[in-house]
């Protein structure tokens, strides 16, 4: 596509440069657009005659930058930057092209507001694309997940009314630290006052945000995607522990943190500790690690992994030392 070099077109780019880098010179602006800095000078002049309040200054600080009150003009995006955005929407947000869905309305508006020639190609890619939706994912409530991210960004207090998966329903007070999107799926890692504990809550399981006055100070060395994986595996019903036949820094990277703790037990074996409500699923997770090991406590998850040891075994068949099978 050939770039537009018009005299209106070098005005917006001017504007984007100005507004990106505030303070830059006339012989910067003249650089980066490849015009002389007289020309530039006239670029800023067509900015002002259209009402837009570009402010300069003298000496080594000096430079151009938008005053107050500016209002932005519509949104410029290349062909290269409206696909890209699409396309990141499309792996995202599988409904992105259904004009009634949220995201799919507010992504039609951008298209909508682009030029004819990038918004065609944007918009081929949008209603072609077929993106598989994400079985795991669990979108919460936006007026929810905005409370509580705004909560975390002013250090307030909520008091939450909370759902289980198993339908029971709570109301708690927390400090939320820190909002967390992971696969999918939206957590709100929270400093609980009831627990006196670190806690993680699913904010599409949250049914009411009320933001109090009251405020909190979060850790300051705080890792919010490290503690979340930590918290997915405690807490729950059956405690685990395990002995692995190998260092962490064998196993360590074929180990879900959803999965436990990982720690070193001498120099050649390592244990998970964590838990779990579902044997099964966690059995299947651990079939994952290349290296033997064995379950020390957890007696269901000792069970599941007998069922799935006999599961995998009849899969795979008689061997040539079993003989044939009776008929």
């Amino acid at each position: 596509m050939r770039p537009d070099t018009s005299p209106a077109a070098r005005a917006l780019l001017t504007l984007e440069l100005v507004q990106g880098s505030p303070g830059i010179t006339a012989d910067q602006l003249g650089s980066k657009l490849g015009v002389s800095e007289r020309a530039a000078r006239r670029y800023i002049g067509i900015l002002r005659e259209a009402g837009i309040p570009v402010e300069s200054a003298r000496g080594p600080y000096g430079g151009f930058r938008v005053g107050r009150g500016l209002r932005l003009p519509p949104l410029m995006f290349s062909a290269a930057e409206a696909l890209g955005l699409v396309m990141a929407v499309l792996d995202g947000h599988h409904d992105a092209s259904d004009p009634t869905d949220l995201v799919g309305g507010a992504l039609g508006k951008i298209v909508r507001a682009l030029p004819e020639p990038v918004a065609a190609q944007a918009e081929a890619v949008r209603r072609t694309t077929a993106p598989a939706p994400d079985r795991a994912a669990a979108r919460p409530d936006p007026a929810m997940t905005t409370a509580l991210v705004q909560a975390c960004a002013h250090h307030r207090r909520v008091r939450l009314g909370y759902r289980s998966e198993a339908g029971s329903e709570w109301v708690l007070e927390a400090d939320p630290w820190a909002v967390v999107v992971r696969h999918g799926r939206w957590y709100a890692l929270c400093w609980s006052h009831a627990a006196q504990a670190r806690r993680v809550y699913r904010i599409d399981r949250v049914r009411e945000v009320q933001v109090l006055d009251d405020t909190f100070t979060a850790p300051a060395d705080l890792d919010p995607v490290a503690i979340l994986e930590e918290n997915l595996a405690i807490g729950w019903e059956f405690d685990v522990e395990l002995v692995i036949d190998a260092p962490v820094g064998t196993v360590g990277r074929c180990v879900p943190r959803a999965l436990g703790r990982l720690e070193p037990l001498d120099n050649d074996r390592s244990r998970l500790t964590g838990s779990t409500s579902n044997p099964a699923w966690y059995a299947q997770q651990l079939a994952g690690i290349p290296a033997p090991y064995r379950i020390v406590r957890c007696a269901e998850l000792q069970a599941a992994a007998r069922a799935l040891g006999r599961r995998l075994l009849e899969a795979a068949g008689p061997s040539a030392a079993d003989g044939p099978r009776a008929q």
